[in-house]
C-alpha cells in the first residue's frame, strides 16, 4: 500500500529503507534497557476520504490490525529489580464459605515484612460470618480485619476491602481456595521485583483437578483469554481466575480513573484488568495450581454471567478498542 501511493504520488518519496519488525523493536528496546509494555498497529487509511476515514480508522482498524499503517508503542525503562521487603494486604470475599474459613487463616503465608488478612463477608446464608468472628478470635496473634459489605457482589467486597488495606502490595484471595493460598508468594515475588505491574493468575497452564472446572467453563474461559489478549494488548491467558495482585499505589490510580469504565463490573476482576490495561501498566500471567472446592458451592451462574462477560467486552472494547 505504501508503495503504491508512492508510486500515484500521494506519499513523498523517500530513500529506501529496512522495516522493523515488532520483535526486533523489542529487542532494541531490551538492549537500550527499555521494556516493551504492549504495541498496536492502527490507522489504515491515513489521508482525507469524505468521513471515510474516521469509519475505517475508530471501527475497521482494531479488527484488521496486520493492515495498520502505524504502530503505537509502549515502553518505559526496565525497573530495578532489586529486591524489597513490602508489606502485604490479602482482600478475601467470602459468602457462604464458613468451612473454608479457618484454612485460609492456617493456609496463608506471611509474606514481606507485614502480611494482613481482610475478611469481607457478604449476604452469606449459612455462618460465615459468624465463623469469620470465631476465627480471628482464635488467631490473635495474626493481623485480621473481619467487615461485612454494605452492597453486594465480589467486586463491592473487594473494593471494600481495598479501601481499609494498609499493605504496600494488595491481593485477592478466593474464599473457596480453589487456588492455594500457598502459591500467594508467587505473586508478591512477581510484583515487588518489577517483573510486572499486576500479576492475573492463570489456571490454565498446569493440570487441574478433575472436577475443579466444568468442560464449559474451561472453553469460556480460553475464549475471554483469547478476546481480552486481544482487547487489552497484552497476552493474558486467564481473566476469570479470581487470584490478582497489585501495588496499592496502582490500585489507586485506577480508582481515580475508574469513571473512564464506571463501577459495571460485579466481579471486580475486570474492573481491576481495564483499569490496568488503560493505564498501560505491565500485566503478567501467574500459573497455578487450580484445586477442586472441597466446601459449598461455586457463586457463578455459567449462562448468566457468561452473558454479562460478554456484555463487558463490547462495554470495554468501545472504550479501549474503538476509540476515535
Amino acid at each position: 500500500m505504501i508503495s503504491l501511493a508512492t508510486a500515484l504520488g500521494w506519499r513523498a518519496r523517500h530513500p529506501e529503507s529496512n522495516w522493523l519488525s515488532k520483535d526486533t523493536l523489542a529487542g532494541l528496546l531490551s538492549l537500550s534497557g527499555w521494556e516493551l509494555i504492549r504495541c498496536e498497529s492502527r490507522i489504515l487509511c491515513p489521508t482525507k476520504l469524505l468521513g471515510l476515514e474516521n469509519v475505517l480508522n475508530r471501527f475497521l482498524a482494531p479488527l484488521f490490525s496486520p493492515l495498520g499503517l502505524t504502530l503505537f508503542v509502549v515502553a518505559r525503562p526496565l525497573p530495578d529489580r532489586r529486591p524489597r521487603e513490602k508489606r502485604v494486604s490479602v482482600i478475601i470475599p467470602a459468602r457462604n464459605e464458613a468451612g473454608n474459613i479457618e484454612a485460609a487463616v492456617a493456609r496463608t503465608p506471611t509474606m514481606g515484612t507485614w502480611t494482613e488478612l481482610i475478611f469481607v463477608e457478604g449476604n452469606s446464608t449459612d455462618n460465615t460470618w459468624e465463623t469469620i468472628q470465631q476465627v480471628k478470635a482464635n488467631n490473635p496473634s495474626r493481623p485480621i480485619k473481619i467487615l461485612q459489605q454494605s452492597g453486594k457482589g465480589k467486586g463491592d467486597a473487594v473494593r471494600t476491602g481495598f479501601a481499609i488495606a494498609k499493605g504496600d502490595i494488595l491481593m485477592i484471595l478466593d474464599a473457596d481456595l480453589t487456588v492455594p493460598p500457598e502459591e500467594l508468594p508467587k505473586f508478591y515475588d512477581a510484583v515487588v521485583s518489577g517483573a510486572c505491574e499486576f500479576a492475573n493468575g492463570s489456571r490454565l497452564v498446569y493440570p487441574m483437578d478433575e472436577k475443579a472446572m466444568r468442560f464449559l467453563n474451561l472453553c469460556a474461559n480460553k475464549t475471554f483469554g483469547i478476546l481480552f489478549s486481544w482487547l487489552l494488548g497484552q497476552p493474558v491467558k486467564d481473566t476469570l481466575c479470581g487470584t490478582k495482585v497489585l501495588t496499592k499505589e496502582n490500585y489507586e490510580r485506577i480508582a481515580t480513573n475508574r469513571t473512564y469504565f464506571g463501577e459495571f463490573d460485579p466481579f471486580g476482576d475486570f474492573d481491576l484488568l481495564f483499569g490496568a490495561s488503560k493505564l498501560n501498566l505491565k500485566i503478567l500471567d501467574i500459573p497455578i495450581r487450580y484445586k477442586e472446592r472441597v466446601y459449598g458451592e461455586t457463586n457463578i451462574h455459567r449462562w448468566k454471567h457468561g452473558w454479562l462477560l460478554l456484555q463487558m467486552v463490547m462495554f470495554a472494547a468501545a472504550k479501549l478498542k474503538f476509540v476515535s
